[in-house]
């Protein structure tokens, strides 16, 4: 019998502001581009965290899907027919709200990230921020059924 681990409250440390003031203005669905430059505005108190982060081109941002609700184990992305399962995909919708994003940090101002890549809600709390860094080669990497589609559509245009 495994004991199960006592459960956390995750905490802001800081809150993103972007220009997407509603959900069906973020761009989504297989081979969007996040090209929308915002700010990661951390809370005075984690500010010392940032200390070094300046010599990262990238960084993982952890936010918290707070407009979403409920979840769907299967589900099918935008411009898609076929559902996949909610863990093979970038769904809000999720047991855990929880989403991570890829963005380039511009520079820092004290406290506050200029970054270009944003896909998340004006307001959005800022969970975590980690430097990108993968020793993973490119030319290794799978990307699974979005491979398939991002070629569907290229091939036909759209």
């Amino acid at each position: 019998m495994s004991i199960p681990l006592p459960l956390f409250t995750p905490r802001a440390i800081g809150f993103a502001r972007t220009p997407f003031k509603e959900t069906a203005q973020v761009p989504k669905g297989p081979g969007t581009k996040h090209d929308a430059n915002g700010l990661l505005e951390i809370l005075p108190e984690f500010e010392a965290g940032l200390t070094h982060i300046e010599g990262f081109s990238h960084l993982f941002v952890l936010w918290v899907f707070d407009h979403s609700e409920g979840f769907e184990l299967l589900g099918a992305p935008p411009g898609e027919e076929t559902p996949h399962g909610v863990f093979a995909t970038r769904s809000p919708f999720r047991p855990n709200p929880i989403a991570l994003t890829v963005v380039e940090l511009l520079r820092r101002d004290g406290a506050s990230l200029h970054v270009h890549g944003v896909d998340m809600l004006d307001g959005t709390p800022i969970l975590d921020i980690k430097p990108y860094m993968s020793s993973i080669p490119v030319e290794t990497l799978r990307r699974g059924w979005l491979e398939d589609a991002e070629r569907r559509r290229a091939s036909s245009g759209s």
